[in-house]
């Protein structure tokens, strides 16, 4: 008996048995609380209640003692509610310490400095951060190391310089020394590093974009929550400076913090007539917080979230 084999098809039109296709399955990573919201518990907020209440309270003492008069502040216990004299002691303050033509001055102070900071800072943070050039890190220690310098030893030379100038009782001088800071410079140099791929910049390169061209259309935007910061910062810090503004300007053509020496002139002191002074110097940096302060937080949080 004998068994034939049986054909075998070779031919192109065989067709192999289709396969099922396998389903995948997403793995998930099971992670304890993910998606879960978190809930502070009770010592949180009491925890945040003590330092709210802890930094508010300057701010109402100085609210307190600028609505009574003189004597009531020096007696003890001190007064711990606003009094009647509040408005009064306002307008007299800014009519004795020239407040109005002082907030001009800070106001311009102000903002050329930290706006100039801001711009320069970032321009400094990206050449430190992702450009390649000889003596990068030397000329950043040498930025750091300013940082070191007390800025009490360059009064008298920088005051000489500035009568040269001629600036001397003007805002110029006050406003040129600080046009940049060593911290803004390092503050974005870190902030970049993290921040800005080097692949952006890179693609940039290819477009045939030079360092300005990516500077504007790369470094700004992704500097952006950074930059916010930082302004508001340099702002602060210029509205309060007193002891630079103190020594290159006079009376007659004050900054706030300046100004402010006025009213504790003579043998007694009005300390309701210096704290309302204090308190009209410090209002406009409150409303300024009170409308951009969402915008930079939430510049801050973006900034934050990587995708």
């Amino acid at each position: 008996m004998t068994t034939e084999s049986l054909p075998v098809r070779t031919d192109a039109t065989a067709r192999t048995p289709a396969t099922k296709p396998v389903a995948r399955r997403s793995l998930r990573v099971f992670r304890p609380g993910a998606g879960r919201q978190h809930h502070a518990g009770p010592l949180s907020y009491i925890l945040l209640g003590i330092v709210a209440i802890l930094s508010i309270f300057p701010l109402y003492w100085t609210m307190v003692a600028a609505s009574t008069d003189n004597t009531r502040v020096s007696q003890t216990p001190p007064p711990f509610l606003p009094g009647p004299n509040l408005f009064s002691n306002l307008a007299r303050a800014w009519d004795e310490a020239a407040m109005g033509k002082a907030m001009i001055n800070s106001t311009i102070v102000a903002g050329v400095i930290a706006l100039s900071t801001v711009m320069f800072a970032t321009l400094a943070g990206f050449a430190f951060a992702k450009l390649r050039f000889k003596g990068r890190n030397v000329l950043l220690m040498l930025v750091i190391g300013t940082m070191m310098v007390p800025p009490q030893l360059g009064v008298v030379p920088l005051f000489m310089m500035m009568s040269e100038l001629g600036w001397s009782q003007q805002l110029p001088a006050v406003i040129f020394p600080t046009l940049v800071s060593a911290v803004g410079v390092f503050f974005m140099r870190q902030y970049l590093t993290e921040a800005l791929p080097d692949e952006l910049v890179e693609a940039g390169r290819v477009d045939g974009a030079h360092s300005l061209r990516i500077f504007w259309s790369i470094v700004l935007p992704v500097a952006r929550p950074a930059m916010a910061v930082l302004f508001m910062i340099t702002f602060v810090h210029a509205w309060n400076d007193f002891f630079w503004p103190f020594v290159v300007l006079d009376m007659s053509n004050p900054t706030v913090p300046v100004a402010l020496t006025q009213l504790s002139a003579g043998y007694v002191r009005d300390q309701s007539l210096i704290m309302a002074g204090a308190l009209l110097g410090t209002l406009p940096l409150l409303a300024m917080f009170i409308v951009f302060g969402r915008q930079i937080v939430s510049g801050i949080m973006a900034g934050a979230v990587k995708g």
